[in-house]
């Protein structure tokens, strides 16, 4: 039996129209999954990778141990390397998870007395590792620079080091910052830029950062292979030195069993992929043909502004993003609900999320549905 605070609070959950459940792998047409270029699919990456494998006699099934005992097995200081040129950064180091590598980065970088300056809509694994911190943090406004100036006024002292985290493309709303105007601020104020890039990578090639040529102007940045890149796993970017700290002091790195040599292998021929396939100018096609049909059927005011793989339409209340999802999915198409408290009240969306495979009927008739049962 559970105890009654908990119990009173999974009630609560079913009576606000925001208990989650765990779902099953559907057939219908992905518009929900972050496997941007399918690569999660690919039997070339899947093929190629265990070929690889076994070419290098890397023959087991686990790593054994963390990688300060007995897990760094070879394949992780050469995909470390790889990733390291491909990104332009002096040294990567990988994690297991993207919340394992945002809580290790946060938890352990910023010390007693420093201050961390964060976007209010940073996604939960940042706002645990900035918790988990014993500097002072603020929020401050969505992508608003002159919030976060103001801020700095008020908070930074000269006994302080001072870190701006943000995301490069907002998991939840799919719009970025303005990055070079940013990176001018982090300048002027001798501050470390921290970026998210899990929902950019292999979206806008390389990252956004990388994209603009900004990659030297960042402290550091997060990667992550399970999205785009359709693996497992995650990787810090940036200076060697702080490689060689976060080896000692991150925690979430040095208390875990490492990854198996299969993820590693994974990420490898991943990467090998990302650097010559055409599906990120089929996703790039995908993603402008589904914003001129949402102006085409005329519910642009609904959609957030997004030039990403991520497109919201905005539909107040969780009874009703949720039973137009289930509407969508009767039809054949899967669609999330996004619902409170995830999101703020009020803001409850549809999550549209756009693949390369996606077909222009698809993404014409998904749309059409919508602005038919939405009105309603």
């Amino acid at each position: 039996m559970l105890p009654k605070k908990l119990n009173k609070k999974l009630e609560d959950r079913k009576a606000n129209n925001a208990f989650r459940e765990l779902g099953s792998n559907s057939k219908l047409v992905d518009f929900s999954s972050n496997d941007y270029l399918e690569f999660s699919k690919s039997e070339t990456i899947f093929d190629a990778a265990h070929q690889y494998l076994v070419d290098n006699n890397l023959k087991q099934n686990g790593a054994t141990g963390s990688r300060l005992l007995s897990g760094n097995h070879k394949l992780y200081n050469e995909v470390e390397s790889e990733i390291s040129k491909i990104h332009n950064c002096e040294a990567a180091l990988i994690f297991n998870s993207g919340y394992d590598a945002n809580i290790g980065l946060l938890s352990s970088v910023p010390q007693r007395g420093d201050i961390i300056l964060y976007d209010e809509l940073c996604h939960a694994s940042i706002r645990d590792g900035i918790n988990m911190s014993n500097a002072k943090s603020y929020k401050f406004k969505h992508n608003d620079l002159e919030d976060l100036a103001e801020m700095l006024k008020r908070v930074q002292h000269d006994k302080s080091d001072t870190y701006i985290i943000t995301e490069s493309v907002f998991s939840m709303d799919g719009d970025s910052p303005d990055l070079e105007k940013l990176i001018k601020l982090t300048k002027t104020q001798n501050a470390h830029l921290i970026i998210d890039e899990a929902h950019a990578l292999g979206v806008f090639e390389k990252g956004l950062v990388q994209k603009l040529g900004l990659e030297n102007d960042v402290f550091a940045r997060v990667i992550t292979f399970g999205k785009a890149l359709g693996c497992h796993g995650a990787a810090i970017l940036g200076s060697q030195d702080l490689k060689d700290y976060l080896v000692n002091f991150s925690r979430s790195f040095i208390y875990t069993t490492a990854l198996p040599p299969q993820a590693l292998a994974n990420i490898k021929i991943a990467y090998n992929e990302l650097t010559t396939t055409n599906e990120i100018y089929q996703l790039k096609e995908n993603i402008s043909f589904f914003k001129k049909e949402v102006k085409r059927i005329g519910f642009q005011k609904r959609f957030l502004d997004s030039d990403s793989a991520i497109q919201c339409c905005i539909l107040p209340g969780n009874e009703k993003v949720k039973s137009v999802a289930s509407i969508l999915q009767d039809h054949g198409y899967d669609v999330k609900p996004i619902l409170s408290p995830t999101i703020p009240k009020g803001k409850e969306r549809l999550r549209f999320c756009i693949h390369s495979y996606n077909s222009k009927e698809e993404i014409s008739e998904v749309l059409t549905l919508l602005v038919t049962f939405a009105n309603q």
